[in-house]
């Protein structure tokens, strides 16, 4: 295998099988000296973290590891990390994990020496100038799944845990300023999570080839993703040690949340509201609601997807497309519908007044309503 890049888009990359040898260096390249190491309470013990944190102690690097963190990182998450942050004199950060390490990591690094509180920072209009930019500490992003993405990301994704909203936290200089992509350090993955972290990438991907926006980088970046998506995510849910397949995934993945700067939208929008009120797995939620918002969308992106469809070698146009995602789904035991995946007693009225201020709805090419969102919904139920 040959899987070997030095890219710089949209940040730097140290991509390859045994890569993360190199974070010691990574960590002198970015000024840190005393990175604290966040990553999730199932990754605490396991031999890859250890492994990794090995490299920084071998260099003479000091660090300490907080995992104190949920499947959905909360404000709650934040609090204590910083309390740790701030207590310890760290002076960077390391993300190691999924998508609640890597979102929390980005946070501390934001939040590190700032003045004012978390939800002043919400992606909404400038709010972002509010940081001082100087209290802004640098990351290291070191993805462990190949679905969210957030590697690449200016932003990250926290539950509000009194309004029980999923709230987008954005800056800049949440760009982490190095990523290490090891494609070994995803081979211990299970099925359920290879699946629901794959899928999350497809769903990047097919959201932003959807999204109305000009984006023609991105349109390119979502197209060839969905492809990777096609090629070697099967091939990783069977064989999980297949590192060529692996590689491919952690691409695909960066690529879904690079191409989704050109907009996300109703899969998403609902996606968010689920997991923060009903506590599931991002990516699994995302693929339960794909069907659905694929057909609402149709009167928009059905001769987009005809184009799509072509380059991706399926029959049939926008119904062969519509299929293949029917067919992918089952093939990796994705529920049918949200109570399937565990949703109970639903608040419609909630989640579609929740969904409707979801920042992911301006990217979604039919209007949503209040409407076609509660139809939606049930649809899905």
């Amino acid at each position: 295998m040959n899987l070997i890049g030095g890219w710089s888009y949209p940040t730097a990359f140290r991509f390859g099988a045994g890569r993360i040898s190199e974070l010691a260096d990574a960590c002198q390249g970015a000024g840190i000296k005393k990175p604290l190491f966040v990553t999730d309470k199932g990754l605490a013990n396991m031999e890859i973290t250890l492994r990794s944190m090995a490299v920084l102690t071998d260099a003479g690097i000091i660090c300490e590891m907080f995992s104190d963190v949920d499947p959905n990182p909360s404000d709650k998450d934040v609090k204590r990390g910083l309390e740790v942050y701030r207590e310890g004199g760290f002076d960077g950060v390391i993300a190691f994990g999924g998508g609640s390490a890597l979102d929390t990591a980005k946070v501390l690094g934001l939040m590190a020496r700032q003045t004012r509180s978390l939800w002043d920072f919400e992606d909404v209009g400038d709010n972002w100038t509010r940081a001082d930019p100087d209290g802004i500490d640098p990351i290291i992003a070191i993805p462990t799944t190949a679905g969210t993405g957030s590697e690449v990301g200016r932003a990250s994704i926290i539950t509000n845990t009194e309004s029980q909203e999923k709230k987008i936290i954005f800056h800049p200089k949440m760009l982490p300023v190095a990523v290490i992509c090891d494609p070994e350090l995803t081979i211990g993955m299970p099925r359920f999570l290879t699946a629901g972290t794959g899928l999350d990438a497809f769903a990047h991907c097919v959201e932003a080839f959807s999204s109305p926006h000009y984006h023609p980088m991105s349109q390119g970046i979502a197209l060839e993703g969905m492809r990777l998506v096609k090629e070697y995510l099967p091939i990783a849910y069977e064989d999980g040690t297949n590192v060529e397949a692996r590689a491919h995934m952690m691409s695909a993945a960066a690529m879904g949340a690079t191409a989704f700067q050109k907009g996300l939208g109703a899969i998403h929008a609902l996606s968010h509201p689920i997991g923060a009120v009903h506590h599931t797995h991002h990516g699994t939620t995302n693929a339960v609601c794909m069907p659905a918002v694929l057909q609402f969308n149709r009167p928009k992106i059905e001769s987009v997807f005809d184009r799509a469809a072509a380059y991706l070698s399926i029959e049939g146009g926008f119904e062969g497309f519509c299929a293949y995602v029917d067919e992918l789904n089952t093939s990796m035991n994705i529920p049918k519908s949200l109570t399937a995946l565990g949703v109970s007693n639903p608040d419609i009225q909630q989640l579609t007044a929740s969904a409707l201020q979801d920042p992911s709805v301006g990217g979604n090419p039919v209007e949503m309503t209040e409407e076609n969102t509660s139809r939606l919904l049930e649809l899905i139920l």
